[in-house]
């Protein structure tokens, strides 16, 4: 199904009726990541999962959004579809999304369920820091004036050497997006969400360590974390069994 918000062309499903879910999924993903839990939802939910712009069908924005963006782009979203006081899901930079929208009181829901969330900037490794200052400094030179338009593609390849396999996989906008949400940090707003809150991550994730869901659950006031052994940033989907147990016990 399509719906039009702010001229974009928005795929979603809807499934079941009953207690209103929503379902946000992660950077450079789709709806079709929760297929095993609206499955596991929707013989008592309206289970509602909307792809976010650039993502499984939908159109792309034209300019660079922010988290604020992302979460304006909800709110009118609900606001479309009457989707009054869901039960929250956000998986990745979905979950990053969620955090945003309940700690600044955009939403009141009743519940939140965060797969993996991001939404806080862990620590780098020294390689990683490596990495980051090798780049910017590649990024300094070939930018000078004397040498950027005899440069040719070496700055493109830079980027794709340097770059993570989500932002090279991105086009332009969405990369420019994504570095502005990977630098967002919202361990500061965290202490106001209220409402009871699980966190389901993989022992292994390495894209949202399992350091960042102990800063969450150590921040959140009602908050329990549920570690799924041998998974890794996609835990729900690589043990769905173990997933869709702990969620229908905390739904």
């Amino acid at each position: 199904m399509f719906i039009n918000i702010d001229g974009l062309n928005i795929e979603y499903t809807e499934e079941g009726t009953g207690t209103p879910v929503l379902l946000l999924h992660g950077w450079g993903s789709s709806f079709v990541a929760y297929r095993g839990i609206i499955n596991t939802l929707k013989d008592r939910c309206r289970v509602v999962a909307v792809n976010f712009p650039g993502c499984g069908k939908s159109d792309t924005m034209e300019n660079p959004w922010a988290l604020e963006d992302y979460c304006d782009f909800v709110l009118k979203f609900m606001q479309k579809l009457s989707l009054e006081n869901p039960i929250i899901f956000g998986h990745s930079h979905g979950g990053r999304v969620t955090l945003k929208l309940v700690a600044e009181g955009l939403v009141k829901p009743p519940k939140i369920v965060l797969l993996d969330s991001a939404g806080l900037i862990p620590k780098k490794s020294l390689r990683q820091k490596w990495r980051a200052k090798s780049f910017k400094a590649i990024k300094t030179v070939l930018t000078l004036p004397i040498i950027k338009n005899f440069s040719g593609g070496l700055l493109d390849k830079a980027r794709k050497h340097y770059g993570s396999a989500d932002y090279n996989a991105a086009p332009l906008v969405l990369r420019q997006t994504l570095v502005s949400l990977v630098n967002t940090d919202l361990r500061d707003i965290l202490h106001k969400i209220d409402c009871p809150t699980l966190l389901i991550w993989g022992e292994n994730d390495t894209a949202t360590p399992l350091s960042d869901a102990k800063i969450m659950e150590s921040l959140i006031k009602d908050c329990g974390l549920c570690v799924i052994k041998g998974t890794g940033h996609f835990s729900f989907c690589e043990r769905p069994a173990h997933a869709n147990a702990i969620i229908n016990s905390f739904i």
